[in-house]
């Protein structure tokens, strides 16, 4: 079973913990690229803050087998 991951900054993303999901803390473009990268290869679905899917670009749905989700502002 796949692992659900949170991009983004630590106040928008910290309550997703409680839910079981990994919060992947990105308080700029640059940590927020390098947590997309950096996705381990068990995670499927990955939900990013808006800032995060603006920083990672045209790379957000660009992984085989992840959904990606953007947060509501």
């Amino acid at each position: 079973m796949g692992r659900i991951a949170v991009i983004g900054e630590s106040p928008r993303i910290d309550a997703f913990a409680l839910a079981g999901a990994d919060p992947l803390r990105a308080d700029s473009g640059a940590e927020s690229r390098a947590a997309w990268d950096g996705l381990p290869e068990d995670v499927e679905v990955v939900l990013l803050t808006p800032a995060a899917a603006t920083a990672i670009g045209e790379q957000v749905g660009s992984r085989p087998g992840v959904i990606s989700v953007t947060l509501p502002s």
